[in-house]
């Protein structure tokens, strides 16, 4: 993994270093990595993670929902110092846990909200939209989607059932407009199995009506729509 963390980190592998050090250690020990987890951070993990900025176009600003001990919003925040990354987060210990990585490895394209998702909806016209270990597509989607602008995009990480999950997410994204998705490999040669993103964009813009979970299409584009797909 040495070659491979080399290759995919570059000249930041020291910063990623720490970070590991910071996982395998304060994040253990603060139940937000398990102990068996330690032995294959850098496979299981920080590469598996960082591989997806091969999706990530430059410049972009990238919002990690629910994202936890910083997987994989650190890690892309790290490998790719031209993306701003929020770390979005709604538990106090995790986000405490979050602005001591970004203080220690100092990253200065990084901001730490402690939130859910759907209360800051309305503040957020982002890029790209990652999740990784949150929740089933179906329910992510419709966290995510109203934080993305038109045109932007959710890239989930999945394992095994990403094709199923689209499936049964099919519904939703159908309410929220949504007519492009695909899924993609990444990291092919660097990570064993390759990393899944399913991978939805954000078509048209969604409207946020102010109640929590009930985010909908302006009825114009609703409509243009239906017409499309008759």
């Amino acid at each position: 993994m040495v070659g491979t963390a080399r290759e995919v980190f570059g000249d930041a592998l020291p910063v990623a270093e720490r970070y590991a050090a910071f996982l395998a250690d304060a994040g253990v020990e603060r139940g937000l990595i398990g102990p068996r987890e330690v032995d294959r951070l850098w496979e299981r993990h920080l590469i598996n993670c960082a591989v997806v900025a091969e999706a990530i176009p430059d410049g972009a600003q990238v919002v990690d929902v629910g994202s936890g001990a910083g997987l994989p919003g650190i890690v892309l925040a790290i490998v790719r110092p031209d993306l701003r990354v929020t770390l979005l987060e709604p538990l106090l210990r995790r986000t405490n846990f979050l602005n001591e990585c970004v203080e220690l490895l100092g990253l200065p394209n990084v901001e730490v909200r402690r939130a859910r998702a759907e209360e800051v909806a309305k503040e957020f016209s982002v890029d790209v939209a990652t999740a990784r270990a949150v929740a089933p597509l179906d329910r992510l989607a419709k966290w995510a989607l109203p934080l993305l602008r038109p045109g932007g995009e959710l890239l989930a990480l999945k394992g095994e059932r990403a094709a199923a999950e689209l499936e049964e997410a099919r519904p939703v994204l159908k309410r929220f407009g949504v007519q492009t998705t695909e899924l993609l490999q990444v990291g092919r040669g660097m990570v064993d199995p390759p990393t899944t993103l399913v991978r939805v964009v954000a078509d048209r813009e969604v409207v946020r009506d102010g109640a929590v979970g009930r985010q909908q299409r302006a009825p114009r584009r609703a409509k243009a729509s239906r017409k499309r797909s008759s």
